[in-house]
């Protein structure tokens, strides 16, 4: 069963460029975002990781921690991260899991149960299913899953907007409009009454619809 937002993303215990992790401690109080790569080598994949490492400082800013997970060996992580920065200019400066068997794409509904052997003998195509993003929470849950497919590039700036719109909810009980971007206005949460927003927006809201409430970004 896929997993989907709400549900506790599992944890586990892997190898990476940066040693061995456990998952939950490694992710501690604050946010993360798990992205997962077919293979190693892909030329789109090699965009993302590039592009990833250039804008690491804007997830550090909102507590997010980045790792990223392809089946291959350390030892292809380590040179493909050669050809990342010799071609997108920033090598990773973050985890990679090199999930070699399978247990991680398997335990996040990427992969079937019954895939095994040698990961670098299954193709990047056979792999098409491994181009998941997740973000977790500070609860461990899933906040959000994306699945692209292998021919179209993750937007990762779209990523960043959504996990300032997913900490606005857990810090002030605020949602997003379409389109939303940082510093436009926000509505008030449901499950905030009118009692409670009184309290909060002694300036009161704009509330076009009897179930729409828009203040000032906080």
């Amino acid at each position: 069963m896929a997993l989907t937002i709400g549900d506790i993303a599992p944890d586990f215990t892997a190898q990476t460029t940066e040693g061995e992790i456990h998952f939950h401690d490694w992710i501690g109080s604050g946010w993360a975002v798990l992205f997962s790569h077919p293979r190693d080598f892909t030329p789109v994949c090699t965009t993302e990781l590039g592009y990833m490492a250039a804008i690491k400082p804007e997830f550090d800013r909102r507590n997010t921690r980045i790792i990223g997970l392809s089946v291959d060996p350390l030892e292809n992580h380590a040179v493909w991260a050669q050809d990342i920065e010799q071609t997108q200019g920033t090598a990773p400066n973050y985890p990679m899991i090199a999930d070699t068997d399978h247990a991680v794409a398997k335990a996040y509904g990427m992969l079937p149960a019954d895939v095994d052997g040698d990961p670098i003998a299954r193709t990047a195509t056979q792999n098409a299913t491994l181009r998941n993003v997740f973000v977790i929470g500070p609860d461990k849950r899933v906040k959000l899953v994306l699945i692209y497919p292998m021919t179209t590039g993750r937007n990762f700036d779209e990523v960043l907007r959504v996990i300032d719109s997913l900490q606005l909810t857990a810090n002030h009980q605020l949602t997003t409009p379409a389109q939303w971007q940082p510093g436009q206005d926000v509505i008030i949460a449901g499950s905030v009454s009118d009692e409670q927003a009184a309290e909060r927006y002694p300036g009161g809201w704009r509330q076009p619809l009897s179930y729409m409430r828009i203040v000032a970004a906080p």
